[in-house]
């Protein structure tokens, strides 16, 4: 049986994805950014609940508990904001505005693919994260983050939720990224 490794997200648009990386490409000069793994702009993204390998059969019971997750909730008002750092392993940019909403959101599209029968983990407390650079070893982002505090992002409004297929990269290949594609997008509110 085939499956296909997914994750429901909130995708920020274009100009907004524009006004970070101008803010990133600052942070690519500073001591020690060439030892970290940059997330290319096309991979930035807010996830909502990693539903791992997913099995084909699945899919239309997927499909239909997502788009009711969807249509339950309401568009809302978000914007990134600000950076942090998840110990020394991953650089992130945050988000401001509806968080509630976007937490609601997070919750729906969880209980969906549990109820569509993909064995989810333990739902913890959402933090809302864009993954801007990782590193295999244990580093010091504190830097990077501190960069970040200050980013104020434009407001935009988020009005679908994304369901993506993540390729990852090749073992082995320098500079090989994962490969994010989405596979279905549901409006809010309708």
């Amino acid at each position: 049986m085939s499956s296909q490794r997914l994750f429901a997200a909130v995708l920020p648009p274009e100009p907004a994805a524009g006004e970070l990386a101008r803010a990133v490409a600052r942070l690519h000069g500073m001591p020690g950014a060439v030892n970290l793994r940059w997330t290319a702009r096309a991979g930035w993204h807010y996830t909502l609940a990693f539903l791992g390998n997913v099995d084909e059969e699945l899919m239309p019971e997927l499909y239909v508990r997502l788009e009711r997750a969807a249509h339950r909730t309401q568009p809302f008002a978000l914007r990134i904001h600000g950076g942090g750092r998840f110990d020394g392993r991953a650089l992130w940019a945050g988000a401001a505005g509806d968080l509630d909403t976007l937490r609601l959101l997070a919750e729906r599209a969880h209980a969906a693919a549990r109820k569509a029968g993909v064995p989810m983990e333990e739902h913890r407390r959402y933090t809302p994260h864009l993954t801007l650079a990782r590193s295999r070893v244990q580093a010091d982002l504190t830097p990077y983050a501190a960069a970040l505090e200050g980013f104020e992002g434009m407001r935009w409004e988020a009005d679908e939720l994304s369901l993506v297929r993540s390729r990852l990269p090749v073992d082995g290949v320098p500079g090989e990224q994962p490969r994010y594609e989405v596979v279905q997008a549901w409006p809010l509110g309708r």
